[in-house]
């Protein structure tokens, strides 16, 4: 659905509009009205068309990860400039964008580091739930509401610093695109740039959500020859195999560690293993699945806050290499937005990655 053009009169003042706010853990989200103010320097506030509903977003729901409450949630959205603050240049009101829960300032060190991924304006590994300048942009019922991320899509309107926002392609489905922000780019980058999967290899996705079915999807497009796919959820496994999955397991239904069954399927362990659930469990069993020697682990997945991550040193000691993919598409930003030829992503058929590629300017 394509919204209409919006109006210039809400321009510098506050929108009141519905959002899906979270007042507490463990507690439903709560429909209400809240109070969205104008951006301030550098920042757009943006119409919400769709956003995507990841599972982060339930983790904190469910008290797993460390954020203030009360606050809106999302972090996967697209929409349409409302309005801009002063000095925003790369955006203007009515154009159609992403945004993305890690910035590009482009001045960090992180951002000047051709190895850097992780802005150091950004507000993901230890969250405050406010703008850069220590405040927020959202009032419900006359109380503060925290950002997650300084993105916050669960809201028919929200503010986000420019250097969080991407101008994407007029032609763009806005129904669609909004995994462009968080989903295709943690898992396309997990395969192409921090495992490198080759052709020919085998592969073993923990966890067939989202995140999990784009990375199958990339490990397909990189020629992998054998995808197994685990999850104790099988209503998942016909749309998995249907992606690029060749063998499907539901540990709860095996009669040893499921680590141990791809290493007998596989006979010596397998070349690449992704563990996108965000559980230390299926974290370990995924670098066990492993070939001893070479095998390539990379945790995509965000465990709960305060976690620890335990296992035998000689897990790789013995050669194995563990990773981990944090929006792992160099810059985010930059790189959603780049030339689709760039990734191995372009022989995706459309359709399956939700009409991937239409993002090139």
């Amino acid at each position: 659905m394509e919204p209409a053009k919006l109006s210039t009169e809400t321009a510098n003042q506050v929108i009141t509009c519905r959002a899906a706010v979270a007042w507490k853990a463990n507690a439903p989200l709560s429909i209400e009205k809240v109070e969205v103010d104008p951006p301030k320097t550098g920042e757009v506030r943006i119409k919400i068309i769709s956003s995507g509903v990841c599972g982060t977003d339930n983790h904190i729901l469910e008290g797993k990860n460390e954020i203030p409450f009360p606050i809106i949630l999302g972090h996967e959205g697209a929409g349409i400039v409302e309005s801009i603050g002063k000095g925003v240049t790369t955006v203007k009101p009515g154009d159609k964008v992403l945004m993305f829960p890690l910035p590009e300032c482009r001045e960090c060190d992180s951002c000047l580091n051709p190895k850097g991924n992780l802005c150091l304006k950004g507000d993901v590994l230890s969250p405050t739930g406010l703008m850069l300048d220590g405040t927020s942009r959202f009032t419900c019922r006359g109380k503060k509401i925290y950002h997650l991320y300084r993105t916050s899509t669960f809201t028919e309107y929200t503010v986000v610093h420019e250097i969080a926002v991407g101008k994407i392609d007029a032609a763009a489905p806005l129904d669609k695109v909004c995994i462009m922000s968080c989903e295709v780019p943690t898992s396309f980058g997990a395969v192409f740039n921090t495992a490198k999967v080759t052709p020919g290899s085998t592969c073993v996705v923990f966890g067939l959500g989202g995140i999990g079915s784009a990375i199958v999807m990339a490990c397909k497009a990189s020629g992998a020859s054998r995808i197994i796919g685990v999850d104790i959820n099988e209503q998942k496994f016909p749309r998995a195999r249907a992606l690029g999955v060749t063998d499907c397991l539901n540990p709860r239904n095996l009669k040893k560690p499921v680590q141990e069954v791809v290493v007998e399927m596989t006979g010596v362990g397998v070349d690449f293993a992704f563990e996108a659930i965000g559980l230390v469990d299926t974290m370990v069993a995924a670098l066990e699945s492993c070939n001893l020697s070479y095998g390539v682990c990379v945790i995509v997945g965000a465990a709960p806050s305060n976690s620890k991550l335990s296992f035998d040193p000689m897990l790789i000691l013995s050669g194995r290499t563990l990773k981990v993919a944090f929006w792992e598409v160099g810059l985010s930003l930059s790189c959603c937005l780049s030339q689709k030829s760039r990734h191995p992503s372009r022989s995706l058929e459309r359709n399956e990655g939700q009409e991937h590629g239409i993002l090139c300017l």
